[in-house]
Formats: C-alpha cells, sequence, structure tokens
C-alpha cells in the first residue's frame, strides 16, 4: 500500500493552504513547505521520505512490542532469543549496579550529614565558650 501525500507538487489549493498555515505557524515552515513544492520531485524527497516511512513502518512491525518488565529498556526485541536473554541479563546488572550505587550514595549522604551536625556541634560549642568568657560567669 502506497501513501499519497496531501502536499503535493505544484500549486493547488491544499498545497497553498498548508503553506499558508506554515508561514502563519513559522515563516521557516512555510518556507520549508513552498521549498517542497517547488523542488520535491526534482531533489527526489517525496521518494526518500516515503522509503524513510516505510522502512520506520516495517521496522516497527519486525521487532514488535514486549511487555516492560525487568530488562525491557524501550520495550523492543530483536527477534533474537540468545541476544535478547543476553540483554536482559545485561540490564539486570545494570541495574542491580545502579541500585548498589544508590545505597553508597545514601551512606554517604548520612556520613556527610553527621559530619556537618558535628561541626555545627562544635562550631556551637565554641561560640558558647568564647561568649562566655567575654561576658563572664552567667547570672542566673
Amino acid at each position: 500500500m502506497r501513501s499519497h501525500s496531501i502536499v503535493r507538487n505544484g500549486f493547488n489549493p491544499v498545497s497553498i493552504t498548508v503553506m499558508v498555515l506554515g508561514f502563519m505557524l513559522a515563516w521557516p515552515l512555510g518556507l520549508m513547505v513552498l521549498a517542497y513544492i517547488l523542488w520535491g520531485e526534482r531533489f527526489g524527497w517525496r521518494a526518500r521520505a516515503a522509503a524513510f516511512f516505510d522502512g520506520v513502518r516495517d521496522g516497527i512491525a519486525r521487532t514488535g512490542f514486549r511487555s516492560a518488565g525487568p530488562g525491557a529498556g524501550f520495550g523492543f526485541t530483536t527477534g533474537n532469543a540468545a541476544f535478547d536473554a543476553y540483554r536482559a541479563r545485561e540490564l539486570e546488572r545494570l541495574e542491580a549496579e545502579r541500585r548498589r550505587l544508590d545505597e553508597e550514595r545514601r551512606e554517604f549522604e548520612a556520613y556527610m550529614n553527621h559530619l556537618r551536625r558535628a561541626r555545627d556541634q562544635e562550631e556551637f560549642d565554641r561560640f558558647k565558650a568564647e561568649r562566655s568568657r567575654r561576658r563572664g560567669p552567667d547570672v542566673m
């Protein structure tokens, strides 16, 4: 089945409408539509665009989608069971490594928070000691 472009080469009511709307939305878009209308067939843009989108459509149909789960990645299979199994193992290994690194990051943040609290406490104690030396003995 061959898809046909709404914007055909040459000026026709649909092409002119799309071009005018393109200029109204953003002038580069209108310029691109005008260039396509004038020179689309000469440079083979239509054939290349059709081939590209046919390839995309065929690629999606060939690979298919698979359900999300551990190691699903972007949801595509390659059709090769050995590679898909290898990919799933590697993605699971990477996920385990990410979890380990996240745990180390949490531990480090807790350690840094502990150091900050200790430093803050030390600075506060030093402030209180200097203040009490300047004022003399506290009177209650």
